[in-house]
């Protein structure tokens, strides 16, 4: 067994956690962070995109409603290229209570969450698509915001500064020494590798999995694993982040957000974080939502469904999972449960994840005697000093710049040969689905159709030609006698059509029937080796063996 030693080992790699290990590191503290999957793998890489401008929450959750109002300018400082100024409108639409919005008005002045009323005719002409029957509107600084590009930009910032950040090392078990835990036992799931770290502290920020982390170190953490479901469709019908004008609820928000728009949410209890999918209902239920927003919605192409589990704080009995909080909560459990050495952090939304991150590392900076402040709000993130926002045209006008149209891997989201390669290689990518999480491929319309097969035949190509000794963080050490290309293509296109099947009607099963002619009948996939027989390679089996990283899209 490896030993390793840290002053604050972080556990989770969702935006809270990258937060918590970067402020570290800037605090001069030896800071590491494990995660059993990929960065985003979790909860951050499953929501609708969307940076709050606090006011869904100004009448439901006012503290949550203040925190996303404060985040909202800080985030929009300091990592602006991720994140996209739509703004915002809360709508009432004839299916909403129309004293609804002076209520709405006060909360916000209330909170200090920034509005102004638009004339309807104004909003109608901003967004063409919307219900024409909306009797009023409100605009907020809502935007849109890209979890994917933001988590490795700050994992990328945490490691200048000296931390360590782990993908894929899964957390089994916990070691305590009287009542204080010193340290966690992890799996290197790459290698099999079993490692000890020793921590002078340890952060808990896993998210929905909070609980189980926490009970391995034998303290009880009441995480409520709420599923919101959403679709992606194939059409970027509205520019503006999209709100009725009415108390939260189910399905009432669209988010547009790169070449797509995404419509949700739901809320329903799951019993486990790790076992859910998404039912038919569900998606019939959004679309018909959607309708009362943008007439003719159910009409555009439903590209994908998924879902994300949020990491609700249940400190109280309530009548549902709407009526439960959205701010954080730090646990000490040193004063709560008398065990030391360790903290929890739960709850939130990713828009408060820096002031999550801030006030989680105070304490622990505290007990450490570290004195020096959070400047994780004044620092810029690296790549984000132009201080400019994303823009819709911006993969394209790259493209056109650098004259690298046939260089293309992906058509659908304008992604090159040498992103999927630096995805690879420098990104430590270990199956295609985190070349996706790191560039977007496969996530257009096509959802891998005509990608796909090229960035795992690239995969392969990378393998024969490494070098011994590169230095690379992927397992490029020796060439498999089956390519693991095809393992890991088996895999990717298996997860997307799991995403694809609670919305197989209409032009998607056209879609879908075109990717499989290419894979099937063209290109004879079924008839390949899906699992390698020579020497089974680590990289195929993260995605198809080990239960520490199964998710939505792999259960049943």
């Amino acid at each position: 067994m490896q030993h390793i030693t840290t002053d604050v080992l972080v556990i989770g790699g969702g935006a809270t956690g990258l937060g918590a290990v970067r402020d570290l590191a800037m605090r001069g503290i030896r800071a590491m962070l494990v995660e059993k999957g990929d960065l985003t793998h979790g909860t951050t890489g499953r929501y609708h995109g969307l940076l709050h401008s606090g006011g869904r929450y100004v009448i439901s959750d006012p503290q949550s409603a203040r925190e996303c109002a404060h985040e909202n300018v800080v985030l929009r400082r300091i990592m602006p290229s991720y994140i996209e100024d739509t703004g915002g409108l809360f709508v009432t639409t004839p299916w909403d209570d129309a004293d609804y919005g002076e209520q709405f008005v006060a909360a916000c002045q209330e909170t200090g969450v920034a509005v102004e009323e638009l004339a309807v005719d104004a909003a109608l002409r901003r967004e063409p698509a919307l219900n024409p029957k909306i009797s009023r509107a409100f605009e907020v600084a809502d935007a849109a915001a890209d979890s994917f590009f933001a988590a490795y930009g700050i994992a990328h910032a945490a490691r200048q500064y000296g931390a360590t950040v782990l993908n894929y090392h899964y957390v089994v078990d916990m070691v305590r020494k009287g009542e204080r835990v010193v340290a966690a036992i992890v799996e290197d799931l790459r290698s099999g590798e079993i490692k000890r770290i020793e921590a002078g502290y340890i952060l808990n920020a896993a998210g929905a999995w909070a609980g189980k982390i926490a009970a391995l170190a034998g303290v009880s953490v009441t995480v409520r694993p709420g599923k919101g479901t959403m679709i992606a469709m194939n059409h970027r019908m509205v520019n503006t982040v999209i709100n009725r004008c009415k108390y939260p609820h189910d399905g009432d928000i669209v988010v547009p957000i790169h070449t797509v728009a995404v419509i949700g949410t739901t809320d329903v209890h799951v019993a486990d974080p790790d076992v859910f999918g998404v039912t038919a209902d569900e998606v019939t239920f959004l679309l018909e939502e959607g309708e009362k927003l943008i007439p003719g919605f159910r009409r555009y192409r439903a590209l994908r469904a998924w879902a994300g589990v949020r990491p609700l704080y249940k400190d109280r009995e309530v009548s549902s999972d709407r009526a439960i909080s959205r701010a954080f909560k730090l646990l000490r459990h040193d004063e709560r449960d008398g065990v030391g050495g360790m903290l929890s952090i739960v709850g939130g939304k990713w828009t408060t994840y820096r002031l999550m991150a801030e006030q989680a590392v105070d304490v622990i900076a505290q007990e450490l005697g570290v004195t020096r402040p959070c400047r994780t709000h004044e620092e810029v993130i690296p790549g984000n000093e132009e201080g400019k926002h994303f823009w819709l045209g911006h993969n394209l006008s790259c493209v056109e710049t650098e004259g690298s149209y046939g260089e293309l891997i992906c058509e659908c989201e304008l992604i090159t040969r040498e992103q999927v390669i630096d995805a690879i290689v420098a990104g430590g990518a270990a199956n295609i689905d985190d070349i996706r999480r790191s560039t977007r491929l496969g996530m257009g319309p096509c959802q891998g159709g005509f990608c796909a097969y090229r960035a795992a035949a690239l995969w392969d190509e990378i393998r024969h030609t490494q070098p011994a000794g590169s230095g690379a963080r992927t397992i490029l050490d020796q060439a498999p006698a089956v390519p693991v290309g095809v393992a890991l293509l088996h895999h990717f296109l298996q997860a997307r059509w799991k995403g694809l099947r609670p919305i197989m009607w209409g032009e998607q099963v056209r879609q879908a029937s075109l990717d499989h002619l290419i894979y099937h009948d063209l290109l004879g996939i079924d008839l390949l080796p899906a699992e390698l027989t020579h020497r089974p390679d680590r990289a195929s089996r993260l995605v198809t063996e080990h239960p520490a990283i199964a998710t939505e899209e792999h259960a049943v």
